[in-house]
């Protein structure tokens, strides 16, 4: 008999759904315990270029494409590294790379700018699929979106999103740690230190991709996002030596995700965020007590194709955004700069291409008298470009 004629049906559905809204509250109130309390408040601390005298003048001071490993013709979503300065290195670069995005042979490659000789090392693959579902105890489809931080004791902590059955949706957020002593960039390696632990659904339907910012006490707030159905932005918390203390939600949103931290003061920070509505605008959140609660506010005046964005904040009153400039396509992809990160002005046009070309995911760090940017190149390769900043008018 059809539900419409069956007079048990009213009492059928309104048990489901009792028995999905008990089902819901209980799985929501597992997330929450799982989670554990939310972040207590922390003070961010600016990049080595406080101290100078900034300008908004950019100057060209080198370009190119960071070598690729032989025979792989396809790269995307680099992150950069400020190396310190007794390191031969001034940058480090990951990305993930492979005959395509997804494709099984897909690894997360890496290169460094030697300060000696001012030229990259040829890339070398640092993290394997199959060794890292070998460690983790699961197997592992797909890898992407490598973030690279280094704590206080000097140690390279690598954050990748792997995924097992299904798309990204259902990826984790896997942390490992690098495994050798050292400088030496052929030697370097990594074990993993677990999948963050984010959800009661397995950990999975997080991503990361862009760099965390910085705390006073050695350790970092890192920016991820959720994408199941929904896509919202979330702040993780860790400590000086790279353990995971909590999170919070940046946005109540639900079409955000891959949000950049700007540090305006040390407890007043911004999160722009890529816009997947058709608004297509840069979307902006602030926290003002340190990253303890976040509150959503308006949309920048920068248009957002659903693409990736980079923010970097270098001093007071001197922050930047790499990001796609045209509404539809990611064809363009300027470098702006802001006083207080809400009003923004274009300072140099990073690559603009024509109508059917990418240049995407941009990636910035500050690191040896020098702001460097690294960017997606037609899916192929990883560009990179690094500017001398101007003094500030005096």
């Amino acid at each position: 008999m059809p539900d419409f004629l069956n007079v048990n049906a009213p009492r059928s559905l309104v048990f489901r759904l009792c028995v999905g809204l008990i089902l819901g509250a209980a799985l929501v109130g597992l997330d929450f315990r799982l989670r554990g309390p939310a972040t207590p408040s922390a003070q961010a601390t600016w990049p080595a270029a406080q101290n100078k005298p900034l300008g908004r003048s950019l100057v060209l001071s080198g370009r190119g494409n960071i070598p690729m490993p032989a025979n792989t013709p396809a790269a995307h979503a680099s992150s950069l590294l400020a190396l310190p300065a007794e390191h031969p290195g001034a940058v480090m670069a990951f990305w993930f790379a492979g005959t395509r995005e997804s494709a099984p042979d897909v690894q997360i490659a890496a290169s460094q700018f030697d300060r000696s000789n001012q030229q990259w090392r040829a890339a070398r693959f640092v993290v394997n699929r199959h060794v890292l579902g070998d460690q983790l105890g699961f197997g592992v489809r797909r890898l992407g979106n490598p973030v690279a931080w280094l704590d206080g004791r000097g140690q390279v902590h690598l954050f990748v999103v792997a995924t097992g059955l299904g798309g990204w949706a259902a990826a984790r957020i896997v942390h490992l740690r690098q495994s050798n002593a050292g400088h030496d960039f052929d030697a370097l390696r990594f074990e993993v230190v677990r999948a963050l632990p984010l959800s009661w659904l397995w950990n999975t339907s997080f991503l990361v991709r862009s760099a965390p910012l910085p705390l006073q006490d050695g350790g970092m707030v890192l920016p991820v996002h959720f994408e199941l159905g929904i896509k919202y932005p979330v702040a993780l918390r860790f400590d000086a030596q790279g353990d995971f203390k909590g999170m919070v939600r940046i946005s109540s949103r639900q079409h955000l995700l891959q949000p950049t931290l700007l540090m305006q003061s040390e407890l007043s920070w911004l999160a722009l965020m890529r816009d997947h509505s058709p608004a297509g605008k840069v979307a902006a959140a602030q926290t003002f007590n340190g990253g303890q609660s976040w509150f959503d506010l308006p949309d920048l005046a920068l248009h957002n194709p659903d693409s990736s964005i980079a923010g970097l904040a270098l001093a007071p009153q001197r922050q930047w955004l790499a990001h796609n400039s045209s509404y539809h396509a990611r064809h363009d992809l300027d470098l702006s700069a802001s006083e207080f990160g809400l009003s923004w002005v274009v300072a140099q046009p990073l690559v603009h291409g024509a109508a059917g070309t990418e240049f995407s995911y941009p990636a910035m760090v500050w690191a040896d008298d020098g702001l460097w940017v690294s960017y997606t190149d037609q899916r192929r390769s990883i560009a990179w470009q690094r500017f001398a900043v101007s003094p500030a008018p005096h």
